[in-house]
């Protein structure tokens, strides 16, 4: 697992390690840049877990939802789109897509690198730490262990719903417990109990370019506030958002350009509170550029002249009704600077383009790289998070005035929504703002248990989710059969049983 840190290479100090090849715990956590090396594995290793298949995070937070027509046939687009997850596949396959999305255990393996830091990192002697403030980066350490296992179980719990809860390290694999599903709820307290553990040994924000990928006070209250709107608990979002907003020194990048857009994708902006990085060069080692580009979601979305090797139409097409609807302004920055072929059969979102994120390494340019970050979490994300919640909660007039800030940012008329539809508005805003990076499922799941509303379907051609078949939980990912097989205490999913 250690020897996986070379995988997330971004930043110099922390994240291009020397890999050690026959690390064991009997000659490893030794001192501080062993601590170091340990948790820049857990990072690549929760990398390694978002971008499965190229594309994991997308095809959970983006792909079966109004963003995308899913009209393709071809591979598994059709079953990831249309929420058909159920669609066997001979176990054989396991190359295939579909069987990589219901599989969690690159989760698990993320998951018990953070025990093992948490296990073996506050044993390390403080006097073979060598920076200045010992204690204060040795807790810090710790403090990134407790939040990289909290981050992880919460992707899982609203990815499969209930899954197995471990908090320890497993020293021999052949003779681990074979754990069942864990209620939801648990793991949830779970994760708040690590965030709160984490938070105190925190900074706010670590300095230069590892301020957005390293975890910090920021990034643990803004999951915080993620977790409380999952869970419904509105009242709780509010401070946790606030923590963020108040004191995490974010602000706003003005996006009146498509290059100015680029630049918080590019990795690391003003406004980014936590990202992955994935924005150097060694996308492309050893031999991975085609997988890479082909494998990558921004580059199923874009073709020429965005990304000069799909000649074609896009990949993965996006719902040219959906966008008419979701962006009617037309001065809208997001609309207007943020897509192309705007009004034509195949719109393309153009975020992630431009010549600081896609450089091509092959002659005519071919070979080509994209070298964005992948956006957890930003600064407008959390303001309309606690817009969500003081609607949710009744306070109107903090909902409306947050929801008008994101808009003017925007360049957007004021909200015309009344009291009663601004709960939906905000969620609507959400879309805009946050489109294609991975919160769309999440919101439209509290849009429909706060209101009832199902905008789940767009005009793909088939009808994704039913408000009965919402009501029995489709929303949660089936287990795959194959995990299922080697752990006879595990059940299915509920819905897909």
């Amino acid at each position: 697992m250690v020897a996986t840190v070379t995988l997330f290479s971004s930043c110099k100090k922390f994240l291009d390690k020397r890999p050690i090849d026959a690390a064991t715990d009997a000659n490893f956590w030794n001192n501080e840049n062993e601590a170091q090396t340990a948790i820049a594995g857990a990072y690549a290793l929760l990398r390694a877990s978002l971008l499965e298949k190229g594309m994991a995070y997308y095809y959970y937070g983006d792909y079966p939802t109004d963003e995308f027509l899913n009209s393709r046939p071809q591979e598994d687009y059709s079953s990831l789109g249309n929420i058909q997850w159920n669609t066997f596949i001979a176990s054989t396959e396991t190359f295939r897509a579909l069987i990589r999305m219901r599989s969690w255990d690159n989760f698990y393996r993320g998951i018990d690198q953070a025990n093992r830091c948490l296990k073996y990192i506050p044993n390390i002697p403080l006097d073979k730490f060598t920076s200045a403030n010992k204690a204060v980066v040795k807790d810090g350490l710790i403090a990134e262990a407790y939040f990289l296992r909290a981050f992880t179980y919460f992707v899982m719990a609203r990815v499969w719903g209930d899954v197995p809860l471990v908090l320890e390290t497993v020293e021999n694999a052949a003779t681990a417990p074979n754990p069942p599903r864990t209620a939801q709820n648990e793991v949830l307290d779970q994760c708040i109990k690590d965030l709160e553990a984490a938070i105190p040994k925190m900074v706010w924000a670590p300095a230069g370019a590892n301020r957005a990928i390293r975890a910090s006070k920021a990034t643990a209250y803004a999951l915080l506030a993620h977790i409380f709107a999952w869970k419904g608990d509105y009242a709780k979002v509010i401070p946790a958002a606030d923590s963020v907003l108040l004191k995490g020194g974010f602000t706003p990048v003005t996006k009146n350009s498509t290059a100015s857009i680029n630049t918080v994708y590019r990795g690391n902006s003003n406004e980014g509170i936590f990202e992955i990085a994935k924005n150097s060069n060694v996308e492309g080692a050893n031999g991975q550029t085609t997988d890479v580009v082909n494998g990558n979601f921004y580059a199923k979305t874009l073709k020429t002249p965005y990304l000069l090797t799909q000649t074609g139409n896009a990949t993965m097409p996006l719902d040219p009704i959906t966008l008419n609807t979701m962006f009617p302004d037309s001065n809208d920055y997001r609309r207007r600077y943020g897509f192309a072929f705007w009004g034509t059969s195949d719109p393309i979102n153009i975020k992630n383009s431009g010549t600081s994120i896609i450089v091509y390494t092959g002659a005519n340019n071919t070979s080509p790289l994209i070298l964005n970050n992948m956006i957890i979490f930003r600064l407008q994300d959390i303001q309309l998070l606690k817009a969500e919640a003081a609607a949710a909660t009744n306070d109107f007039s903090t909902a409306r005035n947050l929801l008008g800030v994101v808009r003017t940012q925007a360049n957007a008329q004021p909200s015309t929504a009344t009291d009663a539809q601004l709960f939906e508005a905000i969620i609507d805003e959400r879309g805009r703002e946050l489109f294609m990076e991975g919160h769309r499922f999440y919101d439209l799941i509290r849009l429909m248990r706060k209101t009832g509303i199902n905008k789940f379907n767009g005009s793909s051609p088939v009808v994704r989710m039913t408000d009965a078949e919402f009501t029995a939980g489709k929303y949660y990912w089936p287990v795959d059969p194959l995990i299922i097989t080697l752990n006879p205490n595990l059940q299915q999913t509920p819905f897909w049983r």
